[in-house]
């Protein structure tokens, strides 16, 4: 079994628990989780440094090693969620036309919420195709922030999104 890492990063939104093995980031969690025992290293440092700087308005990509476990699909679907701009919004229904597989749309959301690098891979900003918030892990209110913050830093995309 390869070695676990975690650093905690205190955000706006909550305490984030970043893990990551030896060389990639795999997973950024607002949950409580077990961390005792777990050391940082070099890439769950980098990965906090960076979410740091995200939330002060820093940063908007990120540049870090990562990998999570999916399917050839949602690793399909992860990927395409890196390139949605910081500071804007698409629907799912648009999501899915960007895929060219408009009839996999609730295959998506199903991909999109197992998505376990929250803000790194930003399916927070993807929403219902009638402009409101819908589905997230992180519990909607964080979705709400994080388009917030995106689109203040940015100076663009929608002024009100609610659930």
């Amino acid at each position: 079994m390869a070695n676990q890492y975690c650093t905690i990063v205190d955000s706006p939104i909550g305490e984030l628990s970043i893990f990551a093995d030896d060389d990639f980031v795999n997973k950024i969690t607002f949950k409580k989780t077990e961390t005792s025992g777990l050391t940082e290293n070099k890439v769950t440092k980098l990965a906090g440094l960076q979410l740091t700087e995200y939330f002060e308005g820093k940063r908007q990509s990120f540049n870090l090693p990562i990998s999570q476990s999916g399917t050839d699909f949602q690793q399909t679907v992860w990927q395409e969620l890196i390139t949605i701009k910081y500071g804007t919004t698409i629907s799912y229904l648009q999501f899915s036309t960007q895929l060219n597989n408009v009839l996999a749309i609730r295959a998506i959301a199903a991909a999109n919420g197992k998505n376990d690098l929250a803000i790194i891979i930003p399916c927070h900003r993807v929403i219902g195709s009638n402009g409101k918030l819908v589905g997230y892990a992180g519990e909607l209110w964080r979705k709400q922030w994080l388009l917030d913050h995106e689109r203040e830093i940015s100076q663009q995309g929608q002024m009100t999104l609610r659930f």
